[in-house]
Parts: structure tokens; sequence; C-alpha cells
């Protein structure tokens, strides 16, 4: 495609040059919108994960605001930024950039999080396992994208200016099991947190079930057709700890999750979550943006092959 704006090796300025990025920029919206958005089958759960990954060489941004308040404290805000990289077929990686505000406190940056996960079969099977590891490095996280351990409304309490001294360094593992048929997905998350800091292991789970809500596609094009609209409920909490593993005084949620993708264009999520034991948050809103650069990988390799000629 001569002159065509998605040929990033056009792009004369410097590796380093202040206008550099913004071009690069330019160039990728206009990819991303110049072709259909070819997303992965995803569930788009906010807390369990399924088998489904990224599309090779496709970068996925995804923006997660959550806003939830502990009894008796604040009310807070968490952002959540994720960049998420098909890696390979069988290897997605993901960074995540956390922040939170505190109303009548302040607001901090929170850490970030490095996220892999592995597809351990070829194929599609009726039960997918798939291998997940995540480094965090938080401080005063209330993102609260798992429930491991104790974990409860009361972790919300504690002021920004003391949290944001106490940098947690964890590494999080999960086996997913997930399952398609006739529509619907099917996952279960089995999920173990470790404090590098000499801390004992937290256990937790997840699961979700989800269907999009038409699996014929329409023959026209349509922004509110049934198949653009997928359906779910998740269902997760904490587990204890190897000494103490139990459901009693651990937190539990259940939550309806609806999402809403545009056939060339972002997808929108939205997901109330409801408290079921007293250690447990009452409401969390969760809400997300996510919009799919097709090609990503290969439009960066060819803009540093140009800077090379």
């Amino acid at each position: 495609m001569a002159g065509s704006p998605c040929e990033l090796r056009k792009i004369t300025c410097g590796l380093w040059s202040k206008r550099c990025l913004p071009k690069l920029m330019l160039a990728l919206l206009v990819c991303g919108g110049s072709v259909a958005i070819a997303r992965a089958q995803e569930s788009h759960y906010f807390i369990t994960y399924d088998h489904h990954m990224e599309e090779p060489g496709n970068l996925e941004v995804e923006f997660e605001p959550t806003t939830a308040r502990p009894s008796g404290g604040n009310r807070f805000y968490s952002g959540l930024t994720e960049f998420e990289y098909g890696t390979t077929g069988w290897w997605t990686t993901e960074v995540y950039l956390e922040g939170q505000s505190t109303l009548h406190d302040s607001t901090d940056f929170s850490g970030y999080r490095v996220e892999n996960r592995f597809h351990i079969l070829a194929g599609d099977h009726r039960i997918n396992p798939v291998l997940y590891v995540e480094y965090e490095r938080l401080s005063g996280d209330k993102a609260l994208k798992e429930v491991v351990g104790f974990d409860g409304q009361e972790d919300g309490l504690e002021p920004n200016a003391v949290a944001r001294h106490e940098i947690e360094r964890e590494v999080e593992t999960r086996l997913i099991l997930s399952s398609d048929f006739k529509g619907w997905n099917v996952s279960e998350n089995l999920i173990g947190e470790k404090n590098l800091a000499h801390q004992p292991w937290e256990f937790g789970y997840s699961i979700g079930i989800s269907r999009p809500l038409g699996l014929a596609a329409s023959p026209f094009h349509c922004n509110f057709c049934p198949e653009n609209f997928r359906a779910g409920l998740e269902l997760y909490g904490g587990l204890g700890t190897p000494d103490r593993f139990t459901l009693h005084n651990t937190s539990h949620h259940i939550a309806p999750v609806i999402a809403w993708s545009l056939p060339a264009g972002p997808m929108f999520s939205i997901s109330p979550s409801f408290g079921l034991t007293d250690p447990a948050y009452g409401f969390i809103l969760r809400m997300g943006v996510s919009y799919e650069f097709p090609g990503f990988g290969r439009a960066v390799r060819g803009l540093f092959t140009g800077m090379a000629e």
C-alpha cells in the first residue's frame, strides 16, 4: 500500500526526536481505524481469566476504573491501565500501571504489574489449561483485581500516608481452566499469591461464565446487534493460607458482567460486584474501555527497520 499511513517506516524522525512519538501515535491510530478490529474471543471478565489469548502481534490497551467504599472509611477511585500484547499464539504478556485517589485523603501512583500467560496445550480442547505468572510491585493497591487469603474491606481503611511506604513485592500464579461450549465460556481460576518478604502463600479462586447475546452474525453493519453484547457472571473470593485453608472469615463476591463491542471500535464493559460475606466490600463498581491495534508488532518492526536504512 504505497503512500498508506500504515507504512511507519516512512517516518523519518530520529529515534529520540521529540516529534517521533506523536507521529508514531498518529500512525497507529490511523492504522487502527483503517482496518476492521479482529478481536480475540475474550469473554472479558474483570477478575477471571479464560484461555483466549491476544492475537500474535496485536496490542490491546484498556483502562479500568474501579470505585468502592469500605465500611467506616472513605470512598476511593482506582485506575488501572493495561497494555496486552500477543507475543506468540501460545504466549500473551501484559503490563499494568495503577493509581488511586481516596476522598479526604490523597492521590497516589500505586505501582505496576507484569503478567504472562502461557497455553499449556496446543489447539482447543474440552478443558484448556493456561499457566499465569505475575510480578507485582504495589503500595496502597486498590484496584481489587483479585481476592486472596483474608483480603477484605478493612484493607481499604489504611491511610495513603501509611500505605505508600508499605511497598509489596509479590508473585501471583494462577491455574486457568477454561472451556467453550455452544457459545458459552466457563472458566475457573485457582490463585496462589506470595509476598516475597517471607510471608505465607495466600489462596483464592474465581469462576466466570459468559455468553454472547446472539451467536449468528448480522449480514448488515450494526452496532447494537445482539452478537456485539456479551453477558456473564463472576464468583470470586479468598481461600485463606496453607495453615488456615478455609472459606470462613474470608471475602466472597458475586458480579454480573456485560460487555459491548463495536464492530470497528472500542469495547465497553461494566460490572457491579456485591459482597456475600461480612469481610467483603458491600459494593464495587468496575468499568472498562479497551481498543485493539492489529499488527502493532509488525508496524513497530517496520519503523525501526526504516530508521536503520
